[in-house]
């Protein structure tokens, strides 16, 4: 038995076909009849071909790596939107190539423009960088899938429900008889901050005009979410609900109200969006955002774009949903 590694022409060989029709197949370039792709295949589950992404990276001018730029790399989300796009790529044989903007717009397009000739695309989550500054910062001519980012009628979107998932959860604390709703917003320059924190008002305006409104800016994270209620703690507490903006500012809320021995739902409701996988071990009611799903639709558009497959430019809305834990319990 031959110990020759097997090559792109034993499987032509074994499928009957060309090395050329078995390279558009490998490649997923060009118009490939369906049983002949499905024959390539076969042969290639037979003999254990393994293609060798080097040579055809050299072959077909393209990297194999998708250029990832987020706003953070810690926590949660980020983590769980990393491992959809970590599962998407692996299955195309693609693979991720990350940084990290730190939230800062200059960062952001020294990130960009350093994956110039580096990767095949790029899948940007941006939510505080202007439409203006990404434009000028995106390197011309590469395949671009925005995630949670403003604007982008030019590119391919993803972006969260927030606007539903905000409206159901103030629906659900209001119908627990919850009559003095706090929101606390992430930073005044973040997308999605500033869209949950309109949808509040909206809904507040129109499910209940007559009770008050109050929003307290901070940061997507759990020492903001920790330093507001102590905010609150130190004005008496003049709340009964807490609709936090994000999962981590809920959970420093439901950490800071708990250690000042104020009891969680009964006195004071607490609420969050994302549903991070620890928001379920703490029994937090939440908005679900299909996090991982995400993560793997963006590849898909992006491949999609690379192929010549993807259709024009659009922005696709990722459902959410409210889950009701613990934390929102009805009032007595």
């Amino acid at each position: 038995m031959s110990s020759s590694p097997v090559t792109i022409r034993d499987v032509a060989r074994l499928a009957g076909f060309s090395v050329a029709s078995v390279s558009r197949v490998l490649n997923d370039s060009g118009k490939v009849n369906p049983a002949t792709r499905q024959s390539v295949l076969d042969a290639v589950r037979e003999l254990g071909y393994t293609p060798n992404f080097a040579a055809r990276s050299l072959s077909t001018a393209r990297s194999q790596a998708i250029g990832v730029v987020l706003p953070d790399m810690h926590g949660e989300f980020f983590g769980e939107l990393v491992r959809g796009m970590d599962r998407a790529a692996s299955d195309s044989g693609n693979l991720l190539l990350l940084s990290n903007s730190h939230a800062d717009p200059q960062m952001a397009g020294q990130a960009m423009a350093a994956m110039r000739g580096r990767v095949d695309g790029i899948i940007l989550m941006a939510p505080q960088l202007p439409e203006t500054d990404r434009e000028r910062a995106l390197p011309a001519g590469l395949p671009v899938v925005l995630i949670n980012s403003p604007g982008g009628q030019d590119h391919h979107a993803l972006r969260a429900d927030n606007i539903g998932g905000v409206r159901a959860m103030v629906r659900h604390l209001l119908e627990s008889g919850r009559r003095t709703i706090v929101h606390f917003g992430g930073a005044r320059q973040n997308f999605d901050a500033m869209e949950r924190q309109r949808a509040y008002r909206e809904a507040m305006a129109a499910l209940a005009p007559d009770l008050p409104v109050r929003v307290l800016e901070g940061t997507f994270d759990e020492t903001s979410g920790a330093a507001l209620t102590r905010r609150l703690i130190d004005e008496g507490l003049p709340v009964d609900a807490i609709l936090a903006g994000n999962d981590m500012m809920a959970l420093g809320a439901l950490t800071t109200l708990r250690e000042a021995g104020v009891a969680v739902p009964d006195r004071v409701a607490v609420a969050g969006f994302d549903d991070i996988p620890l928001a379920h071990f703490l029994d937090l009611t939440t908005v679900k955002v299909d996090i991982v799903g995400m993560g793997m639709r963006a590849v898909d558009l992006l491949l999609a774009q690379m192929s010549g497959e993807a259709g024009p430019p659009a922005t696709e809305l990722s459902k959410t949903r409210l889950v009701q834990r613990g934390t929102t319990r009805p009032a007595a």
